[in-house]
């Protein structure tokens, strides 16, 4: 393994210091001047190396994907039916995002702004948002759900888009330790699971193909 540059070095903690503080202060409290100084550079270097701290929740998109992506892996590897994998997964996310509760919401209005890019549609968000829909891809996949190719086509997208919503709920829930989030996530998830299975008999193909058509036009 290539031993990393002294750049890459300190790339690698400012990024670290900026997460914890994120955590430890919150995202508006943090400024790149406190980064910089919790790391030990000066506030060029530090802009040298991120040019915002936009660029920095970037990176905690990413490594708070690589957490969900990792934490999955047991459920994964050890369920092959299709409620159970997602079930799993979706826990996985709750629980990989728990350790910043205090801070999330702090940062969720500017990703929720359409032209911001930190928004999970941008296209800065690009590599994070398919990095989690091949992670839904793999839920699909790997298990033994029967369903119309055309479902099974779309449903990776459809599953991430449906975890965007468990976020969202998760920002707002005030419930100790989110337990609201993980009932919701207990609830749903059936729920989805039978509708897929629904979706295999006669009655019900011409209506999801239609659902499923709407959907692809409103993506463009």
């Amino acid at each position: 393994m290539a031993v990393p540059t002294k750049s890459e070095q300190t790339r690698d903690l400012i990024a670290k210091t900026a997460l914890r503080l994120f955590r430890e202060r919150g995202y508006e409290a943090t400024t790149m001047r406190a980064i910089a100084t919790e790391a030990g550079v000066s506030v060029g270097n530090a802009y040298y190396y991120f040019a915002s701290k936009e660029e920095l929740i970037q990176l905690y998109f990413e490594h708070s994907q690589e957490d969900h992506t990792e934490a999955s892996r047991d459920v994964l590897a050890g369920e092959r039916e299709f409620r159970a994998r997602l079930l799993g997964v979706l826990r996985a996310r709750i629980d990989t995002l728990q350790p910043y509760k205090e801070f999330a919401g702090k940062f969720f209005k500017y990703a929720a702004e359409p032209s911001s890019p930190l928004s999970p549609f941008s296209t800065e968000s690009g590599p994070v948002r398919e990095a989690s829909i091949t992670l839904y891809r793999e839920v699909v996949e790997g298990s033994t759900l029967k369903t119309d190719a055309e479902i099974r086509a779309e449903l990776p997208e459809l599953l991430w888009l449906y975890s965007m919503g468990v976020v969202l709920y998760w920002v707002y829930d005030s419930s100790p330790d989110a337990e609201n989030t993980y009932r919701l996530v207990e609830r749903t998830v059936p729920l989805i699971d039978r509708l897929v299975g629904m979706a295999r008999l006669p009655g019900m193909r011409g209506v999801v193909r239609e659902a499923l058509s709407t959907y692809r036009d409103l993506r463009r």
